[in-house]
């Protein structure tokens, strides 16, 4: 009876696999349908350290600047609202790396009595000694934000993070990933209409 159960196991399997990547297919697209809804969005504050605040303030332009959503300042008149959570870091990054080759040879001999005696001597020496100290000034900003309709549900959501763009810094350039792929994710969603 066990190989029976196996066999079908595995024969059910790709259908069982195929109906679960449909049902996830069918949420995405309803969210991208809920998504071109989406007429005007409201910012809220986001968690995180002392730097969220300046990071919604960013990501605020950011999306006024791609012009897909009216943005407001009242929640209530808002048909979406944007939670998330930013941090903002700045770190120094410590490097500390020592090399070294020594060696010390002597060898002395001296035989004999009074000032008269024989004598010797030898002596080498051969070292080298390197070291190096660097410390980087490094920044990080990260931030995982949701697009949530007035039910309550999430409609959209991502997290972007970078150490800082050939331009820009790092907060400014996590506000730009969000907002393309926000745009990338809009523009998918008319083909699901």
């Amino acid at each position: 009876m066990k190989p029976l159960l196996i066999f079908a196991a595995a024969w059910a399997a790709p259908f069982l696999s195929a109906a679960g990547d449909a049902a996830t297919t069918a949420i995405e697209a309803g969210n991208l349908r809920q998504l071109l809804t989406v007429r005007r969005i409201y910012v809220d504050r986001l968690t995180g350290g002392d730097t969220a605040a300046q990071m919604r303030d960013i990501l605020i332009s950011s999306l006024a600047g791609a012009r897909l959503f009216v943005l407001t300042e009242k929640e209530e008149r808002a048909d979406a609202v944007l939670r998330g959570a930013a941090e903002d870091l700045v770190f120094t990054e410590t490097h500390t790396s020592s090399d070294g080759i020594n060696a010390h040879m002597s060898l002395s001999n001296r035989t004999g009595t009074g000032n008269y005696g024989k004598g010797g001597a030898a002596g080498l020496g051969i070292g080298e000694n390197e070291s190096d100290h660097s410390a980087e000034r490094r920044h990080e900003a990260i931030a995982a934000v949701r697009l949530v309709n007035k039910d309550g549900d999430v409609i959209w959501s991502t997290t972007q993070e970078s150490l800082g763009a050939r331009f820009h810094g790092a907060s400014a350039d996590v506000a730009e990933k969000i907002t393309s792929q926000l745009k990338e994710d809009f523009e998918r969603a008319g083909t699901f209409r």
